[in-house]
């Protein structure tokens, strides 16, 4: 079953507040979310975040409406790409329960060259009062985080790398990659900004898991995002 392939003609007509819809049924939507969006609201930003704009869709404007999403996982603001959002709380569960059989990947461009081109990037993950994540070799600080990764790449002193995420901490690949002397390209948090990018270059690209109710194994995959393709020097498809 291809249900991107099947919806991309709807997705097309649908986009909330600069979503896109590559999948919707009575049971969950995956949409696409581009940089600089919320997932969910913070305490001074309620009203631009993904699950405010799903929300307003599913209930086409009227307030009254008892529709609405639940959310089942979150991307960073500056993180672009899949995210999978429910439409019911047994759906939800089902889709948190079954989350760690779910295969979630990520396309980066980083600075440098990897070497070795693939592996597995294990460290114990913690967070400071400044809410900065750093790695540690304490176990009783952190929490353990795995990271496997492929070069697919190189260009312009950079590397397009896939990314498996294994487990799912805050700032997961940023840190290690940051911490391999390959920052993320556009991380201003954890790495350097050069060559310039106008936002963080990192991007939830692909995501494969079971459907709540039918039990239909689902899989969405963007490809790459065209402005990875400039940084790389790479044409942009159409």
């Amino acid at each position: 079953m291809d249900p991107q392939r099947q919806n991309n003609r709807l997705a097309s007509k649908r986009r909330p507040g600069g979503l896109v819809i590559h999948y919707e049924d009575r049971d969950l939507l995956v949409i696409e979310k581009p940089s600089g969006l919320l997932t969910v609201g913070t305490d001074t930003n309620k009203l631009r975040t993904a699950h405010y704009l799903l929300n307003d869709y599913v209930r086409k404007g009227n307030p009254k409406s008892r529709n609405r999403v639940y959310v089942v996982h979150r991307l960073d603001q500056d993180t672009s790409g899949l995210l999978i959002f429910a439409k019911s709380e047994p759906a939800k569960r089902f889709l948190q329960e079954h989350w760690a059989e779910t295969e979630k990947h990520y396309l980066a461009v980083v600075h440098g060259l990897l070497e070795p081109s693939a592996g597995r990037i294990t460290s114990y993950l913690a967070e400071n009062a400044a809410h900065n994540v750093y790695s540690t070799p304490d176990p009783g600080k952190g929490k353990l985080s795995h990271t496997d990764y492929r070069s697919l790449r190189t260009a312009k002193g950079l590397s397009l790398v896939d990314i498996h995420l294994v487990t799912g901490r805050k700032h997961q690949i940023r840190v290690h990659f940051a911490g391999r002397g390959h920052p993320v390209v556009g991380d201003k948090k954890y790495g350097k900004d050069q060559p310039a990018a106008r936002r963080l270059a990192l991007h939830a690209s692909s995501i494969t898991f079971t459907h709540p109710f039918n039990g239909q194994t689902m899989h969405f995959d963007t490809g790459l995002p065209d402005d990875f393709a400039r940084l790389l020097g790479e044409p942009v498809k159409r």
